[in-house]
């Protein structure tokens, strides 16, 4: 049992250090090659951030464990929403412009929607998976051209990306960070599956409620570091931004390559209740965010009282509480 906690853990950190190498190593070879901050933000950034639920929800799908990566990305998302947003709003309230309701906001609550559309049936074909990929596509396309008659929007993710500190300009230090980063995020995936396998099979837990808690907490904490220095530096629209848009890339962008690798089954309960659970996350966030442009502390520590009792009530399904 050790020795599995000690993999989780070592899993989490090198998830986490390779993760920021990689995002770091991408930016800066982005920008040596001439992209336009605007669309490093929109896009390296993005994917960036998802970078460790990207690995282990492939790691896990490959092992055969399909309610560990369904896990994974509905727990992150119901996370990011709940958790991370109310965190950073209880920091600072939280205030984004209209282009992000509209746009980003949305794009996240239609791709939840996508996903029990296509999850409606309890498994996640390949087509399906062609299908996310496509509308993510189709969303970044849309977002490029918006980014250039809003310069607003462009400022945003423009903003994304001055938020990544230590970018390296060198070449071979770029190619160092994203080799190493890679390295790490495969590795630390590796560990963080065996482990968190190894303990669930322990304790008798469904593979299916550790990867709505431990592993989406484990991987969420990109995000949540990400939004916690963005609140606390005062760049409240960035911090919504990144939440969104990691939502976003979990469904569209982890699901959908995922699922084109090997189609992932869904399990009853998370089909039954945490699918429902992220949509009605999303569903109470757009309407404080189309009302004022903002989350404010009160509002935040709804959201935070809301993850307290989803906790509560995944305690209440293993019988703990």
């Amino acid at each position: 049992m050790h020795i599995d906690i000690g993999l989780v853990v070592a899993g989490l950190v090198i998830l986490t250090l390779g993760g920021e190498l990689a995002l770091r190593g991408a930016v800066g070879l982005a920008m040596k090659i001439g992209v336009s901050p605007a669309m490093i933000g929109l896009t390296v950034v993005g994917f960036g951030t998802s970078a460790p639920e990207l690995m282990v929800t492939v790691q896990a799908a490959l092992a055969g464990q399909p309610d560990l990566a369904i896990g994974n990305v509905v727990g992150s998302n119901i996370a990011n929403i709940l958790l991370i947003l109310g965190l950073g709003g209880v920091i600072t309230a939280l205030t984004c412009s209209a282009g992000v309701v509209r746009r980003d906001a949305t794009a996240m609550f239609l791709s939840i929607v996508l996903l029990t559309v296509l999850g409606w049936h309890g498994i996640i074909e390949a087509w399906h998976g062609a299908i996310m990929v496509v509308a993510l596509i189709a969303y970044m396309t849309w977002s490029y051209f918006m980014d250039k008659r809003d310069v607003a929007s462009a400022a945003l993710h423009e903003r994304e990306v001055e938020e990544t500190e230590n970018v390296p300009e060198n070449a071979f230090v770029i190619a160092a960070f994203l080799v190493i980063g890679l390295a790490g995020l495969v590795g630390g995936a590796h560990f963080l599956v065996d482990g968190a396998t190894s303990i669930a099979r322990a304790f008798g837990v469904p593979e299916s409620i550790i990867g709505l808690t431990l592993v989406a907490l484990g991987t969420s904490l990109p995000e949540l570091a990400a939004t916690v220095v963005a609140a606390l530096r005062g760049h409240s629209d960035v911090a919504i931004a990144n939440v969104l848009g990691s939502c976003l890339f979990n469904v569209l962008s982890i699901l959908g390559i995922t699922a084109m690798i090997r189609p992932l089954t869904i399990s009853p309960d998370i089909q039954s209740i945490d699918m429902w659970v992220m949509m009605a996350a999303a569903g109470v966030v757009i309407p404080m965010l189309w009302k004022d442009k903002r989350i404010a502390k009160l509002e935040a520590s709804m959201l935070l009282c809301g993850y307290v009792t989803y906790m509560g009530f995944i305690g209440y399904r293993l019988g703990v509480v």
